[in-house]
């Protein structure tokens, strides 16, 4: 087993592992969608009008539609067909009546599901030093840099980074990259929550990145893949993660709590 994946599984099994992950990871399920004042009256006031055209412009401003509907995706990206598709217009607008206004407005402040907010928490946890390097924000800044230190950007500039420099072939952002004794380390920090379907996937995910480091480079620095990898996946069981992670000492996957330890072992 990979040195750090045992690292992380003895800290989840007999640490306080969640209680200091949710510095990573904090998560706010009770963190509702707001709807200003304008938009509570213009949706009141044509759901009292029975103006389906204007209920369903108004709704879809929304950063949630209060109904799942199929075809509620074409009409947010394409307007227009609001006006040239009327009974699909008044079909939708038909279950909106049938819910009631105040079902209506509590659907659309409904709380981000978990697995949405998790995406930018890593990235700020690392803003917050944790690491005790400076974090830059400009890449040639990164590459030219002799110091231990983190790039820390915007998605775009750090997967242009990770492709061009470090030969990196998917087509897909990266989490993490930091240089540690002119040595790059680079990867993708996910907190799975549970087994199966979705979370497996992006247990996948995670692997074939750290997998794709097989482009043309144009450093002569090692570049470490890493998995940043957080939750179920260090309960010990017959499961998949979990098998895999104690099966693959190449593969570096840890949790986020180990990250440091690691940076500073190299």
């Amino acid at each position: 087993m990979n040195h750090w994946t045992k690292q992380s599984i003895e800290f989840a099994q007999q640490r306080n592992y969640l209680d200091e992950l949710f510095k990573v990871y904090p998560l706010n399920p009770n963190l509702r969608r707001e709807l200003s004042k304008i938009q509570i009256d213009k949706i009141s006031s044509a759901y009292e009008q029975r103006d389906n055209v204007q209920l369903i412009q108004t709704l879809l401003e929304a950063e949630l539609f209060p109904l799942k509907d199929s075809y509620i995706p074409f009409l947010r990206h394409d307007r227009d067909a609001i006006t040239r598709n009327p009974q699909t217009v008044n079909r939708i607008a038909g279950n909106l009546y049938q819910m009631g206004l105040e079902t209506i407005i509590e659907k659309c402040t409904n709380p981000k599901e978990t697995n949405r907010q998790i995406g930018p928490l890593f990235k700020n946890w690392i803003q917050k030093n944790t690491i005790g390097v400076p974090i830059l924000k400009d890449a040639d800044e990164f590459l030219s840099s002799n110091i231990n230190c983190i790039l820390n950007s915007s998605d775009s500039a750090m997967q242009i980074f990770a492709r061009d420099y470090l030969g990196f072939i998917r087509d897909k952002g990266v989490d993490f990259l930091a240089k540690f004794n002119s040595r790059y380390i680079v990867g993708e920090a996910k907190f799975l929550t549970d087994f199966g379907g979705h979370q497996n996937a992006q247990f996948e995910d995670a692997l074939s990145s750290i997998h794709s480091f097989k482009g043309k480079k144009q450093i002569e620095n090692e570049v470490i893949p890493v998995a940043i990898l957080d939750g179920v996946l260090y309960i010990k069981g017959r499961n998949k993660m979990h098998e895999y992670i104690i099966n693959h000492r190449k593969d570096n996957i840890f949790s986020a709590l180990v990250l440091r330890e690691f940076l500073y072992s190299l």
